[in-house]
């Protein structure tokens, strides 16, 4: 039997990062889905896996979370980036067009978020595939704005800066600290399904972020910045 068009072009070899593994599970049989058209080059769930399945080779695309176990991928892309060519997506359930920008910015050639129907994935994965950046237009305007220059694009924020740094996991901390000012470390850790030691270490790197030295000054920052996990565009 003769090959499709399809099968005769080389599939769009795609490596999956993501810390939860019902989200590289779902993505997965996404992928799977269009075979042969994309393939899965490898799958990772922290910096390390990253880059030792860049090392093998044989990447197209990295389809990149952001948040992964505390770790910003914010702070590597430009070290993924050295390591290997393959285009960056990432795909984020944050919606702070903040968060967005700073990822392009770094170096990624596209953001969608996990909640779009399976179809805007693979739409995405294609464009960014073929050349293409995938964005939504008001975070293109004000790439564009930032980048030209212009007289009239709003000054950059530099509070809301140190809000986009902080990954979804540490938004969550943030969100539940203010929830419950007074509450202690076990029972914030409980209901954040980690441990007590795990919840003082994104508590350092939060009050290093946000710039507050304990958890008032955290929480009033909180209340007063409007903080929440996953902020709307």
């Amino acid at each position: 039997m003769e090959p499709t068009a399809a099968e005769t072009l080389s599939p769009i070899r795609i490596l999956l990062v993501d810390d939860h593994r019902c989200m590289l599970w779902g993505l997965d049989r996404l992928i799977a889905s269009e075979h042969p058209q994309m393939v899965i080059a490898g799958k990772a769930s922290n910096r390390d896996e990253i880059f030792a399945a860049l090392q093998r080779g044989g990447v197209d695309l990295i389809l990149l979370d952001l948040d992964l176990n505390g770790d910003n991928s914010l702070d590597f892309i430009d070290r993924i980036q050295a390591a290997s060519p393959a285009r960056i997506l990432v795909l984020t359930g944050l919606r702070d067009p903040a968060v967005h920008e700073r990822a392009m910015l770094a170096g990624a050639r596209g953001v969608v978020l996990k909640d779009v129907p399976a179809e805007v994935i693979l739409r995405a994965i294609r464009r960014v595939h073929a050349g293409e950046v995938w964005l939504d237009r008001g975070t293109v305007s004000r790439l564009i704005d930032r980048v030209a220059g212009r007289s009239d694009a709003a000054p950059a924020d530099p509070v809301a800066a140190r809000i986009a740094a902080l990954t979804l996991k540490e938004r969550e901390i943030v969100v539940a600290m203010a929830a419950q000012p007074g509450a202690p470390n076990k029972l914030l850790a409980d209901r954040l399904c980690i441990s007590e030691h795990t919840l003082r270490n994104h508590l350092t790197t939060i009050f290093d972020k946000l710039r507050v030295r304990n958890r008032f000054e955290l929480t009033m920052f909180a209340l007063d910045h409007r903080i929440t996990a996953a902020r709307d565009s």
